[in-house]
């Protein structure tokens, strides 16, 4: 059962390293933890999914007002906001009612708009969610 949670923690992180949010992180600690207990009592499976959900639990309220107030502190800002109306180009193309890809900068960025978006067109950003850009041909600004 170690190898289960050892596997499930590496993907959980592998998988937070791509958004950034930190909430896959906790559950990967969780997990972490969870494949601790598992090396003492390996038959109590209900037991270290308890204790893994308790850990990452934990974590999460536990950061919640940590970053409230290091967002809140004085000289913070947030590098993601400065995305919003800058130059982009679709390098996958982006239909209504789904996600295509966008560069912005040197970063790529999944991407929605309310129009058809074709490859290679010059977009700008109009706002930024957690992981999710929404775009807009650049020539269509309002």
């Amino acid at each position: 059962m170690v190898v289960f949670w050892l596997i499930a923690a590496g993907v959980l992180f592998v998988v937070e390293m791509m958004t950034l949010t930190f909430y896959l992180l906790w559950l990967s600690i969780g997990a972490l933890a969870a494949g601790l207990v598992s090396l003492f009592v390996p038959e109590a499976i209900l037991f270290q999914v308890v204790i893994g959900s308790l850990v990452a639990l934990g974590l999460t309220l536990f950061s919640k007002p940590l970053v409230s107030k290091f967002r809140s502190s004085r000289g913070f800002k947030d590098t993601g906001t400065e995305i919003v109306g800058r130059q982009g180009v679709v390098i996958e193309p982006i239909e209504q009612g789904r996600y295509g890809q966008v560069k912005v900068g040197g970063d790529t960025w999944s991407a929605s708009s309310d129009q058809y978006l074709g490859k290679d067109e010059v977009v700008r950003v109009v706002k930024r969610g957690t992981t999710i850009i929404e775009v807009e041909r650049w020539g269509d600004m309002n």
